[in-house]
């Protein structure tokens, strides 16, 4: 596959980098569901496979992972289909097979399951896993991101959460989009994670990196794709049997993490997607964060997630 835009290439090496603190961090790729994907791990224990959002890679993850290793648990972050160092395949960015991808990388592990932790379109793509194959999802964890079809109904009915998705529709515009994410060396993807966090910005070292990994190859491209499919499939046929589908509720124990000030994925929004978990659910709101807590307050979030993780009486 070839991007339409013709940015300054990075290495995919770019991708393989370090985590706070100097921990011992393994680099490999796994196969599954017909494509080769880039997993970061680190930890012994139960598996933790976490899934990042738009527009950043597993790195994104990095202080979660420490939190996680040092509470006893295997944590693993991939990079999904078409970012960071996985295979960019010329088709399969339906949220469906992109699931099949998460939990193809569960099996491929040699794990029986593993609690997913998911982020924007990874906590859209842990949703449908959770869904799809529970056998394969011990606990679910989502951030910043309501249930799909929550989110299908707000995009669609809340004209607030209309505009506060705009770039979702920004992105269904042929080629424009790619060619705006890579030029100046990915200066949007900057400008995008600094207006959609809150006032705990990422440093800017942080951000640099994200902009390089937009900037490989194909990158741009395969990143919005998903995001085409959501809106372009909701009159189809494809869409419509997706989102029956997702009327299955979801049986495993979920925590649902938010920011309060988060502006493209509107508090009203994400609330109530416990209306689908037919399981232990809490919701836990952020105050004073935005579109990436994990990495606005690391120390919060880590701490909330692995308490959580650790309860063996989720329901509490």
């Amino acid at each position: 596959m070839t991007d339409p835009a013709t940015p300054s290439a990075q290495p995919a090496s770019v991708v393989r980098i370090g985590i706070p603190g100097g921990r011992e961090l393994t680099h490999r790729d796994v196969a599954a569901n017909g494509a080769r994907f880039h997993i970061a791990e680190t930890g012994d224990g139960p598996l933790v496979l976490l899934l990042h959002g738009f527009p950043q890679f597993w790195w994104t993850w990095r202080h979660q992972m420490v939190a996680l290793a040092d509470a006893g648990f295997r944590a693993v972050a991939m990079d999904l289909r078409g970012v960071g160092g996985s295979d960019r395949t010329p088709r399969g960015y339906d949220p469906a097979n992109l699931a099949l991808d998460i939990t193809g990388v569960v099996r491929s592990l040699g794990e029986p399951d593993a609690a997913l932790v998911g982020h924007d379109l990874g906590g859209y793509l842990a949703w449908t896993a959770a869904v799809m194959r529970p056998k394969l999802v011990r606990r679910l964890v989502v951030s910043s991101m309501p249930h799909p079809r929550r989110w299908r109904s707000a995009m669609l009915s809340d004209l607030k959460q209309t505009a506060a998705g705009s770039y979702v529709w920004g992105f269904q515009r042929p080629w424009l989009p790619e060619r705006q994410l890579v030029a100046d060396d990915g200066a949007l993807v900057g400008r995008l994670i600094r207006d959609w966090s809150g006032p705990q910005l990422p440093d800017d070292e942080a951000v640099d990196v994200y902009r390089r990994a937009m900037c490989i190859p194909s990158t741009a491209h395969c990143s919005v794709e998903p995001y085409r499919w959501m809106v372009r499939s909701m009159a189809r046929p494809d869409g419509i049997q997706f989102n029956r589908r997702m009327k299955r509720p979801v049986r495993v124990p979920t925590l649902h993490l938010h920011g309060s000030l988060d502006p493209v994925m509107r508090t009203r929004s994400a609330a109530g997607s416990g209306e689908y978990v037919e399981a232990p659910y809490r919701w836990r709101l952020f105050d004073g964060l935005g579109h990436f807590p994990h990495e606005e307050d690391p120390v919060a979030f880590s701490n909330e997630l692995v308490n959580w993780l650790k309860d063996p009486e989720p329901d509490r």
